[in-house]
């Protein structure tokens, strides 16, 4: 199984930013955990991130072309503003499972609605970086 791990804007920062929120934790350290499952869970996990909303579109087409079965993707704040973000996943019909370290239901009212969620196979929102572990289970269970 081939999985794509995208990750959306600011999340380079992991680590750097907000700890009390998203945890003292790197975007690498996050990688790491997640490579270390997918070699026990016997899958193939690529990562990409991006601050620019037309670079990770361009990554959700390439993951057909690419054979991709499925996309973790963690859309940060775009998951509140990018209906050009959820087209894509539409377009693509890769099974997707959206992953938020905190609970965006538990924020300010502007990041309660998703753009996202209505169409993903499962929402991780509030499980700190171990969502994206959860993530990655979901899809193999659901391959």
């Amino acid at each position: 199984m081939k999985i794509l791990v995208l990750n959306g804007p600011n999340l380079n920062m992991l680590g750097m930013r907000e700890e009390d929120i998203y945890g003292s934790e790197t975007l690498d350290d996050v990688k790491m955990k997640l490579r270390d499952r997918a070699k026990d869970l016997d899958c193939y996990i690529s990562f990409y991130q991006s601050n620019a909303e037309h670079e990770l579109i361009d990554a959700i087409h390439s993951a057909l072309k690419n054979n991709i079965d499925a996309i973790i993707f963690n859309p940060a704040a775009y998951t509140h503003t990018s209906v050009a973000l959820r087209d894509a996943i539409l377009a693509v019909k890769i099974p997707f499972f959206e992953v938020h370290i905190s609970d965006i239901n538990a924020r300010e009212d502007f990041r309660k609605k998703s753009y996202f969620s209505d169409i993903a196979k499962k929402v991780f929102s509030g499980f700190g970086t171990n969502g994206y572990i959860l993530a990655l289970e979901e899809a193999i269970k659901n391959k």
